[in-house]
């Protein structure tokens, strides 16, 4: 009988390629990895892995017992989601995942919504950037995250995660308000790129390199026609706008970034472009009662006013 706990060893080495990889984000030695990955090939009956280097890739038999990896592990979130459901009443850990915008805007209204429906939950929140959400979710350090895509960086399919739609944000581009004049056709006219091409010269202010914010504000400005002048690198939006306002550069902000009494000394111009935020979590999971409540009350939270 194949073991869960190592099926989901090889699941992770699949995704993460090393086997330093998994043992961090398992907290597991890398030996105590490769032991239980050589039990599981004994279990097979056939070789699962083979070395290329430092790195580890899997035999055609390893790639189709992930696959079947993938389909267990789904079956067992459903099951636990079932066995919560005939308990009833929600109690006990729902960690969250969430990035700061959503984390100041819309989740403490949520948890608070929560709390009066149920009481004996204990949700406990980590700004999490969604690009690590997918590892996070997978590992269990996770239950159930808010992530986000751009336009111009769409989320990428996350083998064994499911995610349900929210919001959809617009976004702006921020600027001095002494700057460089509007063109004439209009931010949502004939040419989206035109409203950055104004501030190709100027400095930019970015989100630190490997996050969406930051891919995102780096392919808008590519599709326009250049590449940004990166001057600051910065990943809370209200201290972005702080920037700009001082004349330090200018910025891409989505919607919940800017909200509060606007600065006389930013000027912000609406971009044909999007945010879109959803609820990931693990396939199977979905029907968890704990995760249905934290969405609908999510739902509940989210302000109006947001586009889409």
């Amino acid at each position: 009988m194949l073991d869960v706990r190592r099926l989901r060893l090889l699941r992770e080495l699949a995704r993460r390629g090393t086997i330093a990889a998994v043992a961090e984000a398992l907290a597991f030695s890398p030996s105590a990895v490769s032991q239980q990955l050589g039990v599981l090939e004994r279990e097979a009956g056939l070789p699962l892995l083979e070395r290329t280097g430092r790195r580890v890739r899997l035999t055609p038999a390893g790639e189709n017992l992930v696959r079947h990896a993938e389909a267990v592990l789904e079956r067992l979130e459903q099951a636990e989601a079932d066995l919560a459901e005939a308990r009833g009443g929600l109690a006990g850990a729902l960690r969250i995942g969430a990035f700061p915008t959503a984390t100041r805007a819309i989740v403490p209204a949520a948890l608070a919504a929560l709390a009066r429906r149920h009481p004996a939950l204990e949700p406990m929140v980590s700004e999490t950037d969604p690009a690590a959400v997918a590892h996070a979710l997978r590992a269990g350090d996770l239950d159930v995250a808010l992530v986000h895509e751009y336009d111009f960086v769409p989320a990428p399919q996350e083998p064994g995660l499911a995610t349900e739609p929210l919001f959809v944000e617009a976004m702006y581009l921020a600027a001095p308000a002494g700057e460089a004049p509007e063109p004439s056709e209009g931010s949502e006219g004939p040419d989206p790129g035109a409203a950055l091409r104004a501030h190709a010269r100027a400095p930019w202010i970015t989100a630190t390199p490997g996050t969406l914010c930051h891919a995102m504000t780096v392919r808008a400005c590519e599709a326009a026609g250049f590449s940004p002048r990166v001057r600051h690198q910065v990943d809370e939006f209200a201290t972005v706008l702080a920037l700009v306002a001082a004349g330090q550069g200018v910025a891409l902000v989505p919607q919940l970034g800017v909200t509060g009494p606007a600065d006389p000394a930013v000027r912000l111009t609406r971009l044909p472009v999007r945010r879109r935020t959803g609820l990931a979590f693990r396939s199977g999971a979905g029907a968890h009662p704990a995760v249905a409540a934290f969405g609908a009350a999510l739902r509940a939270a989210v302000p109006p006013d947001l586009a889409g």
